[in-house]
């Protein structure tokens, strides 16, 4: 497959200015029929396209940015939707939001009847089903018709497009980091199946502080759970079977079920057991005790997601700026569910 290239790559091959290549493709007179004939040849033999339609969108705006999310359940989501409404309205959009249910073909159906016309370009957290299938055609297509695309916290690496991610690593490698400075060995980790992006970043920051530690990584302290299915009784057992002091959970409602199942097997938390969980909600802040979570600071992150987007929709440069991928820092809170 050849590479996708731009004004800027045709005219540093050539050795002509963009302005050159411009005017050729759009057949001025003001340029020679031989240069003409020459830019339009590399540009025909790389499959060069002008970007027309984001063109055509920046004189004929909606004003409406589309948003897909996987769902309301989590509360992270709906912080991030809060954000992007918030710094999109300030700019004088309107969000249309839709949920994909963790659903590929929801996210295709809601995607394909929101590009018709009706918005300017897209925010969007990956689908389960989406990231399983690994199957990004939805998204490549939109992008090469010139409608712009943010992808925030579920992402890909194989779709080039702007990008809004957690420091999922290092703040994962953080939180087993205070589990072992406060005295515990026996970490367990409880994520979710290795497609979701995420997961495997703070399994990944988990493993680090382990080794970094020198604490042998036990296979049998991670559950891998299943994201669309009651995991009570998977929960129940891997307690009942395993000696655990500690354990990072990769989002809040496993950090919450978790509690309330160890205490439930007689265990007191922080005392026998420590919890910290991904995602500051109501859920974590209400708990008996409360959880001792990792804030993802979600409406920065919409902010800043609606940023991006709108900067490149509204960019009027010939030449488009590389695609940038923001990092959010998030933040350790440490509350009643881990000794301090």
């Amino acid at each position: 497959m050849k590479p996708k290239i731009t004004l800027k790559d045709i005219a540093k091959e050539l050795d002509v200015s963009i302005s050159t290549v411009s005017k050729a493709l759009k057949n001025s007179k003001e340029i020679s029929k031989e240069t003409k004939d020459k830019i339009k040849a590399f540009a025909k033999f790389y499959n060069y396209r002008p970007n027309n339609i984001a063109l055509s969108l920046k004189n004929k705006r909606t004003k409406n940015i589309g948003v897909v999310i996987p769902d309301i359940v989590h509360h992270f989501f709906t912080t991030v939707f809060r954000g992007i409404e918030k710094y999109a309205n300030e700019m004088g959009y309107n969000v249309i939001v839709c949920i994909s249910d963790e659903s590929f073909d929801k996210e295709v159906i809601n995607m394909e009847m929101l590009a018709n016309g009706s918005i300017d370009g897209f925010i969007l957290s990956l689908s389960a089903e989406t990231q399983k299938k690994n199957d990004f055609t939805h998204l490549k297509e939109l992008l090469d018709q010139g409608i712009p695309i943010v992808l925030f916290d579920r992402i890909s690496a194989e779709i080039e497009c702007d990008k809004v991610v957690l420091n999922d690593f290092e703040i994962a490698r953080e939180a087993v980091s205070h589990f072992i400075a406060t005295g515990s060995k026996k970490i367990a980790l409880i994520t979710t199946e290795r497609y979701f992006n995420v997961s495997e970043s703070r399994k990944e920051g988990y493993v680090a502080a382990l080794k970094t530690n020198e604490i042998e990584v036990d296979n049998r302290l991670i559950l891998t759970l299943p994201h669309d299915r009651d995991n009570t009784n998977l929960i129940t057992e891997f307690f009942q079977h395993n000696e655990i002091e500690a354990i990072l959970c990769v989002n809040e409602m496993f950090a919450v079920q978790c509690m309330s199942i160890i205490q439930q097997l007689g265990y007191a938390v922080p005392e026998d057991i420590s919890i910290i969980g991904f995602t500051d909600g109501i859920l974590s802040r209400y708990s008996s005790p409360k959880l001792s979570t990792i804030a993802q600071h979600g409406e920065k992150m919409g902010e800043l997601a609606a940023k991006l987007l709108i900067n490149r929709m509204e960019s009027v440069q010939m030449v488009e700026e590389p695609f940038k991928t923001e990092v959010i820092n998030a933040t350790l809170i440490k509350r009643g569910s881990t000794i301090n």
